[in-house]
């Protein structure tokens, strides 16, 4: 592959994986993000401060892990951009949740150039990027996957190749439209019991039990929404709206009707409204307990 990896943005998902590749890769790591202070912290395990133009002309794998469609359009697509750069060979590896429009839109314009791109976004938690146990799916050529799969392999314990390009967005954005919608009934069901006065840990512990225990139920349910603890710089209610934004298009796009991740959509919208939109995304059972008190 190469002795040089790139990795632009390194911010909640990013410094982890950054920090795993460059333990586990072998590999000179060189990284590039607007906030210094990841960067710093970085250091430590060897990676290096560069620029986005130091990253272009040393490394010819790069990966990208940036909040959004937005952000990834201007790396790549934008003035002075890496689609302006590339040169033949290069291998771009996107790890951001963005359109599949977009990554369908990448593929073609890096292959235009003789360079490959896959979307590989990653799924699970914080910790488990820390872990080194995320999920990543991925879309691309076959070649192109077997080519990054050992990459992937340092960061993740389950790297799967969906399909075409874009397939490996399409499937992370749907996890993340299921696991909301999941959040939605957890929060409803928490806030019918208290309601009828149910203790709500008892409730959550028995249906861990029962046919109703889930990944959600045990994680955003138990260490979030039970508690009421929704911290910031986690996976935030502005990250979620963006990712079943996503979700909505790709199913408007093909007629399907999404009647539950509208319903998400509208609570955490709601949950914005209150003033939660930088708190974890669990936070929109705020929005259920406000339409409680009318």
């Amino acid at each position: 592959m190469t002795d040089m990896i790139g990795f632009i943005g390194v911010g909640t998902m990013g410094e982890p994986m950054c920090r795993n590749l460059a333990r586990k890769s072998g590999a000179t790591v060189l990284a590039a993000d607007r906030n210094p202070d990841p960067l710093q912290r970085l250091a430590a395990d060897g990676v290096k401060t560069a620029s986005m133009d130091e990253i272009v002309a040393s490394c010819r794998t790069i990966f990208l892990s940036l909040p959004g469609g937005k952000e990834v359009e201007q790396v790549c697509l934008g003035e002075g951009g890496l689609l302006s750069k590339v040169k033949m060979g290069w291998t771009v590896i996107d790890t951001s949740t963005a359109p599949v429009a977009l990554a369908r839109r990448l593929y073609a314009e890096f292959e235009g150039k003789a360079s490959a791109f896959a979307d590989a976004p990653v799924a699970r938690t914080r910790q488990a990027a820390i872990d080194g146990t995320l999920s990543i799916m991925v879309g691309g050529t076959a070649e192109t996957f077997a080519r990054i799969e050992p990459l992937l392999r340092h960061i993740a314990s389950d790297v799967t190749h969906c399909g075409e390009a874009g397939a490996g967005q399409a499937v992370k954005i749907l996890n993340n439209m299921i696991v909301f919608q999941t959040g939605v009934a957890v929060a409803e069901a928490l806030c019918i019991a208290r309601a009828n006065g149910i203790d709500g840990t008892i409730l959550l512990d028995t249906l861990t039990k029962g046919s109703a225990d889930s990944f959600v139920l045990r994680n955003h349910g138990m260490k979030a929404i039970l508690p009421g603890v929704f911290p910031e710089r986690a996976f935030s209610t502005v990250y979620a709206l963006k990712d079943l934004s996503y979700a909505i298009q790709l199913a408007e796009d093909k007629g399907v009707p999404a009647l539950g991740a509208d319903v998400a959509r509208e609570l955490m919208e709601r949950a914005k409204e209150l003033g939660f939109d930088k708190e974890y995304w669990p936070v929109l059972i705020k929005a259920i307990e406000d339409g409680t008190k009318k």
